[in-house]
């Protein structure tokens, strides 16, 4: 997630439990999602689509809170 940002998030993940909580749990999800997708986790549509809609907006959090970060370091 957000490769380009490397450095921040490794910054941010040592410094900050929120955040570090919120990149584990997109990449949880993105496991899952992945492993949905390749059929071995086994989800209704309807539950694949919940859980993207989750690992996105956690995605949207976490971009965020880089940004404010790079901001501040500015």
């Amino acid at each position: 997630m957000l490769h380009e940002y490397k450095n921040e998030i490794h910054e941010l993940k040592m410094s900050n439990a929120h955040f570090a909580k919120i990149f584990e749990k997109h990449n949880d999800l993105d496991q899952k999602v992945e492993d949905a997708e390749a059929g071995r986790l086994l989800l209704t549509d309807a539950e694949l689509e919940v859980l993207k809609k989750e690992k996105l907006l956690l995605k949207d959090e976490a971009y965020k809170m880089i940004l404010d970060f790079k901001k501040a370091q500015a």
